[in-house]
């Protein structure tokens, strides 16, 4: 079995690198709660806030941000497919013009939200089925780095060893490697399935281990616990635990534009 991008066959020497942990955070709809984000945002350093085309409302966006700016953790634009009802999961076949004018909207939602709280929107993560989808199909990718460009150029957050994070790159944006701590992955790199048994990891000591494997290698720089994963906030701890026994820093990316 060949290692993904993101995990070394055998462990490197910790370095001082210092490492990011973030989650997807916002996700709540009205009455419909999702995730417990006050428990979560304290272990953060990084939170993928979503923008309210795949989750969360307006009234949550502001809620978590002030959150988020009172804890001293970066804000991130979490974008994503117009499906509310699939929670951002299914793949929509988007033309290129259109996505990238819903990604610009998510991002000036937001940014506007933060800017209230006393923040800004620092970077962009894609969401659930986009964030497959833009590895996979080129000109989804296209669409998402047109709006990013358009919006000034942020730091973008994507699976280690990506291609889309190669097109990052080559757009002459900046490309965040990502691991997810409590994701099982297959032979190849990418995630098992959400669908397949095993996919979610929950034991907060597989995880945590998952998580230092993964810092420790040279193309992960942020490391994801998502938000809507049984226990979250107990897995978040655990990982924070984990680094600093290993001596691995934990700190933002992203730095929020002036």
């Amino acid at each position: 079995m060949e290692p993904h991008p993101g995990r070394p066959s055998t462990p490197s020497t910790p370095t001082q690198r210092v490492i990011d942990l973030n989650a997807d955070v916002g996700e709540s709809f009205g009455r419909w709660r999702l995730g417990d984000d006050e428990a979560l945002l304290p272990h953060l350093t990084s939170a993928n806030v979503a923008c309210g085309f795949h989750a969360g409302d307006p009234l949550t966006l502001r809620r978590t941000c002030e959150t988020a700016v009172a804890r001293g953790v970066v804000i991130g634009a979490q974008v994503g497919y117009r499906d509310l009802a699939g929670f951002g999961r299914r793949y929509i076949d988007v033309p290129t013009a259109e996505l990238a004018a819903d990604v610009l909207y998510q991002l000036g939602a937001l940014d506007g939200i933060a800017r209230a709280a006393g923040a800004r929107v620092a970077y962009v993560k894609p969401h659930g089925a986009l964030y497959h989808a833009v590895s996979r199909h080129p000109e989804q990718a296209t669409a998402l780095i047109d709006a990013v460009r358009a919006y000034g150029g942020l730091p973008v957050l994507g699976l280690a060893g990506s291609s889309f994070l190669a097109d990052v790159a080559e757009a002459g944006l900046e490309a965040v490697g990502e691991g997810f701590a409590d994701r099982a992955y297959l032979p190849d790199g990418g995630l098992v399935p959400r669908s397949a048994p095993g996919a979610v990891l929950t034991d907060p000591v597989v995880v945590a281990a998952q998580a230092v494997e993964l810092a420790r290698s040279g193309d992960v720089r942020s490391l994801c616990v998502h938000g809507d994963s049984p226990g979250a906030p107990e897995l978040a701890a655990a990982v924070r635990a984990a680094l600093a026994a290993a001596e691995l820093p934990v700190g933002a990316f992203a730095v929020a534009p002036a």
